[in-house]
């Protein structure tokens, strides 16, 4: 339109609310009191406003209201399932292994009933019998925790006493292990954000509030009236002496019929306070302002979702509710109101306001990394732990495998040749002495 204009903010940088002795304040006040001749903001059109000022047409959709948190942070640990019991009870159980393989080869070795010990009772049929060494007591302990079970038990006594305490410790320490693995799992699972008005109500973790002088807070504290008020004409009908009982039964009912949900969520925003601005909110969401409570702002869905893009910190909950068109206020009568909606008119017919919304909310987009929680199974990033067992296992045994082949085939072939060349060095040096 092509005027000189200046810009500036009113004294209480507020929108501009109605407040009880019918007064206003923020920039509708700015505009009753001839001080600003347009209000340039994302003004909701509201009709106690247009009672006070004119609006031109919409240059914004329907916009609604919606919640603005802290991104939830999920821990992601590949050996998670390691993470069920402390470190100091791994290590008691490592410990238990090595002792009780180390006693079932010492009974083994010292028991006169053991086989190794009496070789004699053996008659020959079928496989020979377990001989507990060392190695054999390892084996023995480590199979006896799986479904495969530890193989053949010693002969003797002692030493199938202490095989019998050791699958009494690995049945108690299973259970123990797979039952706290579940209530871990499931617990972790159980721990669902926050993903609508009605679950920002229901708890009392996080505290939640609109800003001040906004629309959304008026929106609150209307619905919190319309309860009340609801509440005192049912009140009042069901207390009527005059009804007859016909009339009267018809209002006994067990539960009160209509819901206090929004005075409950008044009540608890006023004790969590309302932000001034919307950068102290988001300070304070992100406690940045020193405060360690967990706190939820509710407004325009536009400033959340902006805020979104270009913070990945943070994220907008829920569906929009109580949605309502932008507009710019002028003063009541003013002849720039039909100037200002013809132009308004005239860029949207050229997709101009199109064009701003893909620059704004396109390309001011960051990259932030996906939320993934584990709501729908575990994850992969916190059970491949499981899979690195298998191939540690693979990796381990191939170094065995690579060990034995040398020890038991190598190792004798480099020991044959070595002896050749001493023997062959030996007679050359005797045929050389005889010479000599």
């Amino acid at each position: 339109m092509d005027f000189e204009y200046v810009i500036y903010e009113p004294d209480d940088g507020a929108y501009g609310t109605m407040q009880e002795d019918g007064s206003w304040n923020g920039m509708v006040n700015e505009l009753i009191h001839d001080r600003a001749d347009m209000s340039v903001a994302t003004l909701s059109v509201m009709a106690e406003r247009e009672n006070v000022v004119d609006f031109t047409v919409p240059y914004y959709d329907l916009v609604g209201i919606t919640i603005l948190m802290q991104k939830p942070k999920f821990e992601y640990s590949v050996f998670k399932f390691m993470s069920v019991l402390e470190d100091a009870v791994w290590g008691c159980i490592l410990s238990a292994f090595i002792i009780v393989s180390v006693l079932l080869a010492v009974f083994d070795k010292f028991s006169p009933y053991s086989y190794q010990n009496n070789r004699s009772s053996w008659d020959g049929q079928g496989e020979e019998p377990r001989v507990f060494s060392l190695k054999e007591g390892l084996w023995f302990c480590m199979t006896s925790l799986t479904p495969q079970g530890g193989g053949e038990a010693p002969r003797a006594l002692s030493g199938r006493l202490v095989a019998a305490t050791w699958w009494m410790f690995g049945f108690i320490m299973i259970a123990t292990y797979t039952a706290n693995l579940a209530a871990f799992l499931t617990v972790s699972r159980l721990d669902q954000p926050i993903e609508s008005l009605d679950d920002l109500a229901e708890q009392f973790k996080t505290k939640y509030a609109p800003q001040q002088s906004t629309s959304t807070e008026t929106y609150f504290k209307r619905m919190k009236d319309i309860e009340e008020k609801f509440y005192s004409i049912w009140k009042s009908m069901s207390l009527n002496d005059s009804l007859d009982q016909v009339e009267r039964a018809k209002l006994a009912v067990w539960d009160y019929p209509v819901s206090d949900k929004f005075t409950n969520m008044w009540v608890s925003m006023i004790e969590s306070g309302f932000p001034k601005d919307f950068e102290s909110a988001k300070k304070r969401i992100l406690k940045q302002d020193g405060s360690t409570d967990e706190f939820a702002f509710i407004g325009d869905a536009t400033q959340n979702k902006y805020a979104t893009l270009t913070d990945c910190d943070l994220w907008e909950v829920g569906e929009e509710f109580s949605r309502k068109p932008y507009a710019l206020a002028v003063q009541e009568g003013s002849p720039l109101k039909n100037q200002l909606s013809s132009v308004i008119l005239q860029l949207l017919n050229q997709r101009v306001l199109e064009d701003l919304k893909t620059t704004w909310w396109e390309f001011n987009r960051l990259k932030c990394p996906k939320i993934e929680d584990e709501s729908d199974g575990i994850s992969i990033k916190n059970i491949g732990g499981v899979f690195l067992v298998i191939f540690i296992g693979i990796g381990l045994g191939l170094i065995t495998l690579a060990f034995e082949y040398y020890w038991y085939k190598w190792r004798p072939m480099f020991s044959k040749d070595s002896n050749k060349t001493n023997d062959a060095d030996g007679h050359e040096n005797k045929g050389f002495d005889a010479k000599t």
